[in-house]
């Protein structure tokens, strides 16, 4: 069953209505009329809707509450230094469905993309409309946040926010006795929001590096192979999927 999600809270009536974009494809593209159902979330909640008129907008009335669990048990935000490319596209939409709760991208030493700050907001705008049809086609009941473009600083003002920050450093990967994953992901049962950091093509630099150490965060491999910067993200997502799900 198709899912949408609507802004708001729920009103007395339970009945909301379902605009723009949604609507036509509700109308248009599945060819629903009135008396058929689709899946309505609101207040981060999921709730089978009855639609009542299907014409120029779509009029549901909320029913039964979906009582499901499909959002991570931790809130996981994903910096990624600015990869090349539509790379950003990719990681926002597998990130979604592997269950990201934020993606934070930052304008790194070693980005050899500068975004314009005057397209800046049309890209941001373009990935959460990636985020949010992700959303839906994984059945989640939470869109991701995708921040605006952050310089490393404020990053690293960023950081103090969150219960546990994570590095993935590809030199690690190449020390002999390097941090393992799968020991820092038993260290996070006690904490609720983590930020994981990865750098563009080239990695972060050991002056970045060495100002998040400063900050007080983890460093980790992610496994003994160098992997490129928009399967990282993706494979630590799968890997906190695996401990805490």
């Amino acid at each position: 069953m198709q899912r949408y999600f609507i802004e708001g809270k729920i009103p007395d009536n339970r009945r909301v209505a379902i605009t723009g974009d949604d609507a036509k494809h509700i109308a248009k593209v599945m060819r629903q009329t009135a008396g058929g159902s689709l899946i309505v979330v609101m207040e981060g909640k999921a709730h089978i809707a009855k639609i009542l008129t299907a014409d120029f907008d779509v009029e549901v009335e909320l029913g039964e509450k979906l009582e499901t669990q499909v959002e991570l048990p931790k809130k996981v935000t994903i910096a990624c230094g600015l990869p090349k490319g539509d790379k950003l596209d990719l990681i926002t939409q597998k990130a979604t469905e592997l269950g990201v709760y934020a993606l934070l991208p930052f304008a790194a030493e070693r980005s050899i993309v500068k975004w314009d700050t005057s397209k800046s907001q049309k890209k941001i705008d373009r990935l959460q409309k990636i985020a949010k049809e992700a959303a839906e086609q994984s059945h989640r009941t939470h869109i991701p946040e995708i921040h605006s473009v952050h310089t490393f600083k404020q990053l690293l003002n960023q950081a103090d926010s969150y219960d546990a920050v994570i590095v993935a450093y590809e030199e690690e990967a190449r020390q002999g006795s390097r941090t393992r994953f799968a020991e820092i992901l038993k260290s996070l049962y006690d904490k609720d929001s983590v930020l994981i950091v990865f750098g563009p093509e080239g990695g972060i630099t050991e002056a970045e590096a060495s100002a998040l150490k400063s900050s007080g965060a983890i460093f980790t491999s992610l496994g003994p192979r160098i992997l490129r910067t928009e399967t990282a993200p993706l494979y630590a997502l799968a890997a906190i999927s695996s401990e805490f799900e």
